[in-house]
């Protein structure tokens, strides 16, 4: 009589580096990638590594994407209903480990993509806002879903979402939790773009690619001024501004932009 030996459980998120691109997949299809503990401390430590690769890296954009039928369901809510009592601990290490991966991801120094389809629903719609661009298959469904369970959102949720669409119907998503398509994502401004689902993930790449291609620093300067404008006054936004000019023209990437402008000739930017 033999032993059995049990499989090796897959990672339920996966990091992998492609010319320039790394990809964070979120890796539990069996329950649409809903976070429980030890995922979203994976997500977490993903996040973290392409973080300390510093800006010597070979990272020069990020793509957070979903494996199986959707991008993520949200919070793994059987692992709530599992002990009630031991709901408010174990949301608690989700969220601390979730938060941890966003406040790393805000001060990445390179454009972070979205790719999402089939349910984006609770903490995945908040992650999907909280990326600097989203590119959503047509077969995408939107849902904050948190009132639904009778929970308040997390994940950035409350942050990004109402810059993103404006408060009044910020509101209306996180309280009625009603479900919007891909279509009326775009329209509303929660996506950037809706390709067919069969070419979401070829649009990715091609996307992400013109990312890694461009000027990273330049890159980083955009994405923190915008990201950090609605905390400035018009003084405060015009010093950072002129502050990330004068240090991007030190850079070769503007060397080369200057130069390739000039000479009417594509530019081909180094990230440096």
């Amino acid at each position: 009589m033999t032993d059995t030996v049990p499989p090796i459980p897959a990672p339920a998120v996966l990091l992998t580096r492609e010319g320039g691109v790394a990809w964070i997949r979120l890796n539990r299809p069996a329950v649409l990638n809903a976070l429980d503990e030890s995922t979203a401390a994976a997500f977490r430590d993903a996040c973290r590594s392409v973080a300390e690769e510093g800006t010597e890296g070979p990272t020069r954009v990020l793509v957070i994407a979903g494996n199986g039928r959707g991008f993520m369901a949200g919070g793994d809510v059987s692992r709530f209903n599992d002990d009630p009592a031991a709901a408010p601990a174990v949301a608690g290490a989700i969220i601390a480990h979730l938060h941890e991966a966003l406040r790393i991801l805000d001060r990445l120094d390179v454009p972070v993509l979205a790719a999402v389809h089939g349910p984006v629903a609770g903490a995945g719609m908040s992650l999907a806002c909280a990326a600097d661009l989203c590119i959503a298959a047509d077969d995408a469904k939107f849902t904050m879903a948190y009132a639904r369970i009778g929970a308040t959102p997390d994940g950035s949720g409350t942050f990004h979402l109402p810059r993103l669409v404006g408060l009044r119907r910020a509101m209306e998503l996180a309280m009625l939790s009603e479900v919007i398509d891909a279509a009326e994502a775009l329209r509303i401004g929660l996506v950037n773009r809706v390709v067919p689902a069969v070419a979401l993930a070829e649009e990715t790449a091609a996307l992400a690619a013109r990312l890694a291609a461009g000027p990273t620093v330049a890159y980083a300067g955009i994405r923190h001024l915008l990201r950090q404008s609605f905390t400035r006054t018009l003084d405060g936004q015009l010093d950072a501004e002129a502050d990330r000019f004068r240090a991007t023209a030190a850079t070769a990437d503007f060397r080369e932009g200057v130069g390739a402008f000039v000479g009417k000739r594509k530019p081909a930017f180094t990230g440096r």
